[in-house]
């Protein structure tokens, strides 16, 4: 059994230094794809409501985990909102 080394990973995983003309994900986009997942989990839970309530074969408990997950994923987007207001208070304080 051949063991092969950890250059050729390291080579792999390391992401390119700036300036090399290859960029990774912006801090915006990923910003903007976590809203739309949010969005789209609210509107999830909100249609399993919806068929809860006309009986369309949804169980409660269903209903209750699209909640919850809906629930969970607008807190965690408003704790990234916060911290990045208070990283901006922070940056807005440091003297040039």
């Amino acid at each position: 059994m051949k063991i092969e080394g950890f250059n050729d990973f390291l080579t792999n995983s390391i992401p390119a230094k700036a300036g090399t003309g290859t960029s990774g994900p912006d801090f915006g986009g990923t910003l903007n794809d976590f809203i739309k997942d949010v969005n789209q989990d609210q509107m999830n839970s909100k249609k399993s409501v919806e068929d809860f309530v006309a009986g369309n074969g949804v169980e409660l408990h269903e209903v209750m985990i699209a909640g919850e997950k809906a629930k969970t994923s607008l807190q965690l987007l408003m704790e990234i909102r916060n911290k990045a207001v208070d990283m901006f208070k922070e940056l807005t304080r440091i003297p040039v």
